[in-house]
């Protein structure tokens, strides 16, 4: 979902998983259930999906915890997958966009929604910020000659990407001195 403070939300973090000796994953393991379903729900909206995750706390490692959220992804059900979907938002473009492809990609997003009845997700980390635009509006437009089915097939593994990014930047974010708090748990956002 969200990117952590001071970075905007459509922008990605260095995929760093955790600090040199695991105090993001640490402080995500002695999290509260509620505060740790809490900030799960902000890598993926499934509540089912959350708690599964949740509850299989303590992770030694950082692969550990992505391996059991892959596992969690693909057992979601039709049910946890609409919840999941519903909410998403469009990815928030910032990175010098020009106006025009921002019209077309709000466009593009609004024709999406409408067929498709969900914003549209994709997992834009790997891709430069100068290319987002161009890989979006590319992947819209490919996506948009989908059937329902297949789309919502495709739609399911984005998220699935997309909680994967998440969870890399959640446990690198919970390095800070700080760490999180319940309050804390608001400051993530989805993005798509």
């Amino acid at each position: 979902m969200g990117a952590p403070p001071g970075q905007s939300p459509g922008e990605k973090s260095g995929r760093c998983p955790d600090a040199p000796h695991g105090s993001g994953l640490t402080r995500f393991n002695s999290l509260s259930p509620e505060a740790a379903e809490a900030v799960l729900l902000h890598c993926c909206g499934s509540r089912r999906w959350a708690q599964r995750v949740a509850a299989h706390r303590p992770y030694p490692d950082p692969g550990v915890l992505l391996a059991a959220a892959d596992e969690a992804s693909y057992d979601l059900s039709q049910a946890d997958l609409s919840e999941a979907l519903a909410s998403e938002f469009p990815v928030e473009l910032d990175h010098g966009a020009s106006y025009a492809a921002l019209l077309a990609l709000d466009a593009a997003h609004a024709e999406y929604e409408r067929k498709f009845g969900h914003a549209f997700v994709v997992c834009l980390d790997g891709h430069p910020p100068e290319e987002q635009a161009d890989q979006l509006l590319a992947a819209i437009r490919r996506r948009m000659e989908l059937e329902a089915d297949e789309e919502r097939s495709i739609s399911a593994d984005e998220l699935r990407r997309l909680a994967q990014v998440r969870l890399a930047d959640l446990t690198h974010w919970l390095t800070s001195p700080d760490g999180v708090s319940a309050a804390d748990s608001g400051l993530f956002a989805p993005v798509g």
